[in-house]
């Protein structure tokens, strides 16, 4: 961590402490994954953890913190990912866990999160499975605190494994339902989205942290040279264009 951390003079001494002691715990193969450390956006780790879900089956978690600069005063951003359960079960961890947040502000809490999702998983799953059953959508909270269709233009540097990348976009893109394009222009290479804002929040973590490309030597790899050249509130009037679905 340190060095990755460089200059970190910026982040809390309890940020550091905490990532450092996390680490430490979830220190087997996979367990904990730094992914990006930054003076001016802070600090993002993966962490992978086992927990009980419905009929007491083992469900693998990946579960991203992102820890703001300012953290614990500022609440850390999580993403929920995992095979076994659906986009919406996703979602709704994501939202049990961000309303436990909130009851240990100001205090290093991603540890107290971990532990506590590994006891409440199941019951979390069950709700919504209830819920979807009787008609409630369970991602009601997100929508309303995100609401709103955005329209976003990415570039990327270079796409080696071409035909496995655009099938990747693609199947996040229906998981995530947004819609879009991939374009091929001579030697630039750019990726539109459009979709509710929180959705393509959740893309752009995958894209980033996720081994989607491989590297000259054929190694699979992680996507470092995106970025974003445009990103706006879709009107009213764009929102009637139905995008191709990512046709190179």
């Amino acid at each position: 961590l340190e060095a990755a951390g460089g200059g970190l003079s910026a982040m809390s001494e309890l940020a550091l402490e905490e990532v450092s002691a996390i680490a430490a715990i979830y220190c087997g193969q996979d367990e904990c994954e730094v992914l990006h450390v930054s003076e001016t956006e802070g600090i993002s780790f993966r962490i992978q953890t086992s927990a009980k879900g419905p009929l007491e089956t083992d469900i693998l978690l990946k579960l991203l913190f992102s820890l703001p600069i300012n953290y614990p005063s500022t609440l850390p951003n999580i993403s929920v990912h995992s095979e076994q359960l659906t986009r919406a079960q996703c979602m709704a961890v994501k939202e049990r866990l961000l309303e436990e947040a909130k009851r240990h502000f100001s205090q290093p809490m991603v540890h107290e999160l971990i532990l506590w999702i590994q006891q409440n998983l199941k019951y979390i799953v069950e709700q919504d499975e209830t819920s979807a059953c009787n008609g409630k959508s369970a991602l009601s909270t997100q929508a309303t605190a995100d609401a709103g269709v955005s329209t976003v233009l990415l570039h990327l540097d270079h796409m080696r494994a071409k035909g496995k990348y655009v099938k990747t976009v693609e199947k996040w893109c229906a998981d995530l339902r947004l819609t879009g394009r991939v374009m091929f222009m001579g030697k630039m290479i750019f990726i539109l989205l459009q979709g509710d804002k929180s959705n393509i929040k959740e893309y752009m973590v995958l894209q980033k942290t996720s081994k989607v490309d491989v590297d000259s030597s054929g190694k699979k790899c992680k996507e470092k040279m995106i970025s974003v050249l445009f990103e706006t509130k879709a009107q009213t009037e764009d929102r009637r264009y139905n995008l191709v679905l990512f046709q190179p």
